[in-house]
């Protein structure tokens, strides 16, 4: 018994050694700001607090604060996080402004979710929002969702702070925000140099790290959703199934050991171990090479470029090596006979990524395959995915959604507000000039006429006016 008890002891030595680890590897953001809107208490979401807008501890501050109002759910959303109960509602330009003590990336992650109350049905919201300058979205409209929905961005921060400004379309629509989140990156999380394809040319797109990104997909490979409670950075990834063109001849794979991550390499933030451990491959059987690819492909919207980060972890070779294949994006190879050894230092389970920055065109998607290369051996891996991510980057105007620059959507607001004042003020003259001619009229009508009598005529005797009298006559 006295054994047992040791022995259980020393495993919970174990555990808690491995968990204080774990705990002083996480991520810690100097810029950490989640705020829960329209709120009036605190919200806690997988071990996150977002704090109140209405709270002076949020460290943010709410501008237009006269044209904005909070908005609760009329009843509960079971199943729902609190922070999806409540809304942020602007009827004119309202923004949010945050203090940045570190710069660099950030993301800024924006929660929305359509509810009615007794007050108004979010539903019928229509609204543009800019971020730093940046426009995020134009016409989004709560008429759409179906259920909660995050927008996610990134972008580099140089200033000491971040605005974020709701701004509805018309003057018959609104704005809404459920909550928001400002987090400094990593600084490995985006770097400064891709590669641009550009049909079957490849060449280094330089000063990738100070684009603004929206991210449109991120998909884990083989393995299932992976949650932001389990990601350092509190990403969401889906599974691949939705995308993967065509499954066969390929292998789902999963990795019960740990990731090997490396420092300079591929981080934690990068990506969690949820998405490398698990991968779909292409693997020979016989003595014959499969003459396949893996392809998965993503709906995207055209004349913007993509951000293509694919997330490579050798987790099915049986020795260093062996792994070699070719990495194709749009149809083009963009990464000829990968050797993920050679990239990871030779060591087995550590992860790898590779960003490419393609065109959209009008095909209206973007596609990724791995396959065998020339140098694929027999009876081994011959090409491996665990992850991807798509994120579309700002057009020449500072815009991720449509052509016009931030400049124009204010300016579209201000032309609405005179538009709308003008005849207003039109009528209030029309008004004080119909009573201005009516109290004339009224003036003429009741008022005697009179004429001033003189009072300078000179005195006149009794004698001389007998006198004028008779030479009248």
């Amino acid at each position: 018994m006295e054994t047992l008890l040791t022995r259980f002891g020393f495993s919970l030595f174990l555990l808690c050694i491995f968990t204080f680890y774990d705990l002083s590897l996480s991520f810690s953001p100097i810029d950490n700001y989640l705020v829960n809107c329209g709120a009036s208490l605190d919200s806690t979401v997988d071990n996150r607090r977002f704090v109140s807008d209405s709270s002076d501890s949020s460290n943010s501050h709410l501008l237009s604060s006269a044209q904005t109002f909070s908005l609760c759910a009329g009843t509960l959303l079971p199943g729902l996080p609190q922070i999806y109960h409540t809304a942020r509602v602007c009827k004119a330009p309202s923004k949010y402004v945050f203090y940045v003590k570190d710069p660099g990336t950030h993301l800024v992650r924006l929660h929305f979710h359509q509810f009615s109350s007794s007050k108004l049905n979010l539903g019928d919201s229509q609204f543009h929002v800019l971020v730093d300058g940046l426009v995020a979205l134009t016409n989004f409209t709560g008429g759409n969702l179906v259920g909660p929905k995050v927008m996610e961005y990134l972008l580099w921060v140089n200033s000491e702070k971040l605005e974020i400004t709701f701004v509805p379309a018309k003057k018959s629509k609104f704005a809404f925000v459920n909550a928001i989140e400002v987090i400094s990156a990593p600084k490995d999380l985006i770097l400064e140099t891709a590669q641009y394809v550009n049909g079957d040319k490849v060449e280094n797109f330089e000063g990738l790290n100070k684009q603004a990104f929206e991210v449109v997909y991120r998909v884990t490979v083989g393995g299932p959703k992976v949650t932001p409670f389990n990601d350092s950075l509190w990403r969401t990834w889906v599974p691949d199934d939705e995308y993967l063109k065509s499954s066969e001849g390929s292998t789902k794979v999963y990795f019960s050991g740990r990731i090997k991550y490396q420092d300079g390499r591929a981080s934690r933030e990068v990506g969690p171990e949820n998405v490398y451990d698990s991968a779909r491959l292409i693997q020979s059987k016989n003595a014959l090479i499969p003459n396949v690819n893996l392809t998965w492909e993503f709906p995207v919207i055209e004349d913007y470029k993509y951000l293509v980060r694919m997330h490579f972890c050798d987790i099915a070779s049986i020795s260093l090596g062996l792994l070699f294949f070719n990495v194709y994006v749009n149809g083009h190879l963009a990464y000829k006979d990968l050797d993920l050894s050679a990239v990871t230092n030779y060591l087995l389970a550590s992860p790898f990524y590779a960003d490419f920055v393609v065109d959209a065109d009008h095909s209206g998607v973007v596609s990724v395959s791995v396959g065998p290369s020339s140098k694929s051996m027999a009876y081994t891996v011959d090409a491996i995915l665990n992850g991807v991510e798509i994120m579309k980057m700002n057009n020449s105007v500072g815009s991720l959604d449509g052509k016009l620059p931030a400049e124009l959507v204010l300016k579209c607001w201000l032309r609405r507000s005179v538009g709308i004042l003008l005849p207003l003020i039109a009528l209030v003259c029309l008004l004080l000039s119909l009573l201005a001619i009516m109290h004339r009229r009224k003036d003429k009508v009741y008022s005697v006429p009179w004429s001033r009598l003189p009072v300078d005529v000179p005195e006149i005797s009794p004698k001389q006016g007998k006198q004028q009298l008779s030479n009248k006559v």
